[in-house]
């Protein structure tokens, strides 16, 4: 593949604290090499502006290797950049050109304030999961891998989504800010095994009950989640879960 640098102009969301109002400023990036990652630019922007005595953009980032679902940027008005199944991190500068103009904003969701800059509050997925997305069970020795059979089928689909990092890009394309996607892969890899049956009622409710509490807006399917998701989650597992509720509340006892 062609290397070639390319000069660059960002549009880039600074804002000091959750009370602050927020607002673009506007800064030029040169020779910017097409092999260069997404957040590797943004680390030469900062070297600049630290040189220029400006305060640095803070933005979140951990492995850089597509597997934290910390790197959350809205970029060009979509979750992690232009790519599919790509996270910001794992996003090339090749998939632009000299001369292109990027804006860059954090995640827009009411459960999701920004701290600052383009780095956003996701403690509320933690508490969703810290509600039941878990298995109460003994520690110790391992049982053996083969000591409960499961349908290749369904390993599978758990397998597929235990894939979710937790990065909240489903919120943020989401047109309601829905947290269905996330919270429908959480259930959906347990509810599918057998360890994960013994909790699976209250496991669902209690997840749904703090879903709600953390502000997060209702599903109505657009699908905009799994378009976007770097780990390409299902929507079929949000029919699951609302599967799973129904049949815990009309059994609830």
């Amino acid at each position: 593949m062609e290397h070639y640098t390319m000069n660059l102009t960002l549009k880039v969301w600074r804002q000091k604290n959750s009370s602050d109002k927020g607002h673009f400023e506007t800064y030029q990036v040169k020779d910017i090499s097409s092999e260069m990652s997404f957040l590797e630019m943004f680390d030469v922007l900062n070297e600049q502006l630290i040189k220029e005595g400006k305060e640095p953009i803070a933005f979140d980032h951990d492995c850089r290797e597509g597997i934290c679902g910390m790197c959350s940027m809205y970029i060009n008005g979509r979750p992690h950049g232009p790519w599919h199944a790509n996270t910001t991190c794992q996003l090339h500068m090749r998939a632009y050109k000299d001369g292109d103009t990027i804006v860059v904003e954090p995640w827009r969701a009411n459960a999701f304030p920004v701290i600052k800059d383009l780095v956003v509050d996701r403690n509320a997925f933690d508490r969703i999961v810290q509600a039941g997305g878990f298995i109460s069970v003994n520690t110790g020795n391992a049982v053996d891998a083969n000591a409960l059979p499961i349908e290749k089928h369904k390993a599978d689909e758990s397998f597929a989504a235990a894939a979710c990092i937790g990065c909240g890009a489903c919120v943020a394309a989401c047109k309601n800010s829905s947290a269905m996607l996330f919270m429908s892969a959480k259930v959906s890899h347990l509810a599918l095994l057998p360890q994960g049956d013994p909790e699976r009622k209250n496991r669902v409710l209690n997840m749904v009950a703090q879903m709600d509490k953390e502000n997060f807006g209702s599903c109505t399917f657009t699908q905009a989640c799994e378009a976007v998701c770097p780990k390409e989650i299902k929507v079929t597992n949000i029919s699951r879960l609302n599967g799973e509720y129904l049949n815990a509340a009309f059994t609830e006892q």
